[in-house]
């Protein structure tokens, strides 16, 4: 009887299709960059009223909260998605590749919107559940922290949920599995700058001055210590550089007077992330004075980790064996050190954040990158999680 219930609740959700793959190609050939997604915003909102549900915009900008409410519970459930682009131009030919150069839907949240407005919509038209969901469209996950600007805004005063839930997209995944794991699931993302400073020369006469390359030089390879002498090596933590400039290339005989380096840091608890934000100084200070030099560091903190509440994750497992089976779910999927701003929901709120299969693809295909596409084959399955979320935690 289960079974039979369960495949009708998808051939009804999978009736919806071919409006929602026409949804979320269109999102993608008109991508809108943080705090810029008012068409994407116009999407949503209409549609959620088309279907019946109360519509709240303008939290955290362009965020949009849709409402439904069954029954008489006082519980009530938070589900999210992001609608945001990123600054990377499409190399892709189909016909739904973007129209706005040097934007693009690389990171699937045109995937995750449309995703989660076939959730609103078949729950809408179908639910017997009691209590209320909160269907939350946040904007700018990309690096402008738009779930803070949101909860800064007062999301969960206006619309108190007792827990809330994500849901990413991942290429190198299996398409339609779902992996989750209680406790940290994504890394804190950091960001570091050091300015060494020297007096420069001539590139024929070094002992006449001081030279901020060496320094700079002698810390990039210093820098890796960090985590490989000052973490618990079982605790996972990244740093990398990701700029240095110095000098100009038409005066290749000249020593600059000042090397400029930045880069990106990964960590999972708060022990770590504190470690790296005082040793990264620590050691560019050290080395600058070896070399006659000085080092200005700055160490500003991104996103906090994302990390899982157990017993929110344990209703994820479930939801998510019941929308795609069991062999098809992974309880305790490796972390990736990758970053989002679902951990700021995460620290206000019980909550879980998942990740669906994309498909075995990587390269360029890869999240981030400029022939990367949302796989429409899994839309049936991401709605099928959030709905089973939905009835698992608001079943009466």
């Amino acid at each position: 009887m289960t079974d039979a219930k369960n495949d009708d609740q998808r051939r009804k959700i999978e009736s919806h299709l071919v409006e929602l793959t026409a949804i979320r190609r269109d999102i993608h050939q008109h991508p809108e960059m943080a705090y810029e997604e008012n068409r994407t915003a116009d999407i949503v909102a209409e549609n959620l009223e088309k279907w019946g549900l109360e519509v709240h915009r303008g939290l955290g900008g362009t965020g949009v909260v849709g409402t439904l409410r069954r029954g008489a519970s006082n519980r009530s459930i938070g589900m999210r998605a992001d609608m945001d682009a990123l600054y990377i131009q499409e190399k892709n030919t189909f016909d739904h590749r973007s129209v706005h150069d040097g934007k693009m839907h690389a990171c699937g949240h045109d995937g995750h919107t449309t995703m989660l407005l076939g959730a609103a919509r078949f729950l809408a038209e179908h639910s017997d559940m009691d209590g209320t969901l909160h269907f939350i469209f946040q904007p700018a996950e990309e690096g402008q922290a738009g779930a803070k600007a949101m909860i800064d805004d007062g999301l969960f005063e206006k619309f108190p949920c007792d827990a809330v839930y994500g849901l990413h997209n991942m290429p190198g995944i299996d398409a339609g599995h779902i992996g989750v794991r209680p406790g940290p699931i994504l890394a804190a993302s950091d960001r570091w700058t050091v300015l060494f400073r020297g007096t420069g020369g001539h590139g024929s006469m070094p002992h006449q001055g001081t030279d901020p390359t060496v320094a700079s030089a002698q810390f990039i390879l210093a820098l890796q210590t960090i985590v490989s002498r000052n973490t618990d090596p079982l605790d996972t933590a990244v740093i990398s550089l990701g700029h240095l400039a110095g000098g100009d290339p038409g005066a290749l005989n000249i020593i600059p007077s000042e090397v400029k380096i930045g880069g990106t840091a990964r960590s999972f608890t708060p022990k770590t992330r504190d470690l790296m934000a005082r040793r990264i100084p620590e050691v560019a200070d050290a080395i600058a004075k070896v070399h006659g030099c000085t080092a200005e560091a700055a160490y500003t903190k991104g996103y906090p980790a994302t990390v899982n509440w157990a017993e929110q994750t344990e209703i994820a497992v479930q939801a998510a064996e019941a929308a795609v089976g069991t062999a098809h779910v992974d309880p305790n999927i490796n972390p990736l050190p990758g970053g989002e701003d679902f951990s700021f929901m995460l620290q206000e709120r019980p909550g879980c954040y998942a990740f669906i299969g994309n498909g075995q693809k990587g390269g360029d295909e890869f999240i981030h990158a400029p022939r990367y596409d949302f796989n429409d084959d899994i839309i049936a399955d991401g709605v099928s999680y959030w709905v089973e979320l939905a009835k698992t935690e608001l079943t009466p």
